[in-house]
């Protein structure tokens, strides 16, 4: 048995009905509601990312800094000696700024040595850093400017976040 309603020939097609202006809004109100939950999530996931990505490259860096004090018995006086060979953007953290090394040795003036809060110095033979963010920094970490900063201390036993040391 059909149950479709019947239509006589040449009886118009019943008008479509579309989405109400009530129905639209709801729509784009909740697309607006995902985004506001999406967007910080995934800048956050972003940040951390980065952050990974600069402390595997300063732990590559560090790595052959070590290797050139084996071969060489003392440090390299610039990160390109210790990284001949290495592509320049290997050497550029994920902020687009150059990655910061300073032989203790060298005896610069004034004393550019990153400090922890209570003043001392965070390596005992260089400092290897990456100026995070927002672009200033400070050499001791516990001025705001410098916790963005990816450092390494401990002589290479920590390279993470200046606010994180």
């Amino acid at each position: 048995m059909n149950t479709a309603p019947f239509r006589r020939p040449g009886m118009a097609d019943p008008p479509q009905r579309g989405f109400s202006l009530l129905e639209l809004m709801m729509a784009v109100g909740l697309v607006g509601i995902l985004a506001a939950i999406a967007i910080p999530s995934y800048e956050r996931y972003m940040e951390r990312a980065k952050l990974s990505e600069a402390v595997q490259e300063m732990g590559d860096i560090q790595l052959r800094i070590e290797r050139f004090r084996t071969r060489n018995m003392r440090l390299p006086n610039t990160i390109a000696e210790a990284t001949a060979g290495v592509a320049a953007t290997a050497l550029t953290a994920p902020w687009g700024r150059a990655y910061v090394y300073y032989n203790y040795g060298a005896g610069a003036t004034p004393d550019p040595t990153r400090r922890d809060q209570n003043l001392k110095p965070l390596n005992s033979d260089y400092d290897l850093y990456s100026i995070g963010k927002d672009g200033p920094t400070h050499k001791q970490l516990n001025n705001a400017v410098s916790k963005d900063d990816v450092v390494r201390a401990l002589d290479g036993s920590f390279i993470g976040y200046g606010k994180d040391f």
